[in-house]
């Protein structure tokens, strides 16, 4: 018996040599795959994450993708509270909230300062950023403002005090930062749509808490002003005795870039009967004109003012305004369906409302 037990007891001790040598590999393996850039460095647990609420908040300056400076301080200059939305251009779910951010900067822009703090390329980013009007979106050289703020992963976002100091928990996952932007400007929890994101690919608004409902078809669109490329300023009361499709364009839009060939064609060639284009853009004078457009280009100053005057959250959006100045369309998204009202025009406007 107790031979036995001698041999048991060395086949254990043999077992255990064994898993620690194991064990020593794949610790040595592990330290080589990092340092080659292969393997990332074990995250803190999601409990650990974020500073301690009533901390300083880290101070920086950032790059946005426009290429302007901007510091902590100047975000905290409109004495509101700031939140900080870590992202990244390659993150699915962080793209997927971006829709909802440009809505929570234009429409919570006087309780809430809302920056985006990306990392890569401004064109990475201002592809992904510019057809939902997302403003204020800073650039770090890798994760370095993300780490002093022990913000692990993507997206997740902070609350800064207006006296910089942490206001909040760090938010993980988009359902926590609805949560974090609702409790800062004083709303029950969003929830994911409630503020009508458009993707670009024909899906549908719908009217967001607090704004006026889109005008129906036959009801009389809302009037603006803008200034043309040359400074001009246009009303959409000059286009009156035509049937005008007004088109919502950002140049910095992905999809508006990939229709625009098509948009020149039908330019060049429209159909009969087709609607003059009138084009209210957002962006530089220089990228509009680089677009190469012959209509008449608008710029909004304010982004997207005009086109939530009529519904439209994103670009590129189109409706048809009848000869007497009436809304003759229902709101199109998406290259596809733009395309397609622009084609249909005549045969809209003689529809009975």
């Amino acid at each position: 018996m107790l031979a036995l037990l001698i041999a048991e007891g060395w086949v254990l001790l043999q077992i255990m040599a064994q898993q620690g040598r194991l064990l020593l590999r794949l610790e040595t393996l592990e330290a080589r795959l990092t340092e080659a850039g292969l393997a990332t460095v074990p995250q803190p647990a999601a409990g650990t994450a974020g500073l301690d609420v009533g901390a300083q908040a880290p101070s920086f300056a950032l790059s946005t993708v426009e290429g302007e400076r901007l510091s902590l301080e100047a975000l905290r200059a409109k004495h509101t509270s700031v939140l900080l939305l870590f992202s990244d251009p390659g993150c699915g779910p962080c793209a997927a909230l971006l829709p909802e951010v440009g809505h929570w900067q234009r429409d919570y822009a006087g309780k809430l300062t809302l920056s985006v703090i990306s990392r890569g390329t401004p064109e990475a980013n201002r592809s992904k950023a510019g057809e939902f009007g997302v403003t204020q979106l800073l650039l770090q050289q890798d994760r370095e403002v993300a780490q002093a703020y022990q913000a692990s992963g993507t997206p997740s976002a902070v609350l800064v005090r207006p006296d910089g100091t942490i206001g909040s928990p760090l938010a993980q996952g988009a359902d926590a930062i609805r949560g974090l932007v609702a409790s800062a400007v004083g709303l029950p929890v969003l929830r994911a749509g409630a503020l009508a994101a458009v993707q670009g690919n024909g899906t549908r608004p719908t009217a967001a808490p607090g704004r006026p409902a889109a005008p129906r078809l036959g009801e009389p669109a809302p009037d603006f002003s803008l200034p043309d490329l040359s400074g001009q300023t246009i009303h959409l009361a000059d286009f009156r005795g035509s049937t005008t499709l007004v088109l919502f364009w950002r140049p910095s839009c992905g999809f508006c870039q990939r229709m625009l060939d098509d948009l020149k064609a039908w330019e060049a060639h429209p159909p009969e009967e087709a609607p003059r284009l009138l084009v209210v853009s957002t962006d530089s004078v220089e990228s509009n004109q680089a677009m190469g457009l012959r209509s008449p280009v608008l710029l909004d100053p304010d982004g997207m003012r005009v086109g939530r005057l009529f519904g439209a959250t994103g670009t590129p959006m189109a409706v048809l305004v009848d000869a007497e100045g009436k809304i003759a369309s229902e709101l199109a998204a998406g290259a596809p369906a733009v395309l397609a009202l622009a084609g249909r025009g005549q045969e809209e406007t003689t529809r009975p409302h």
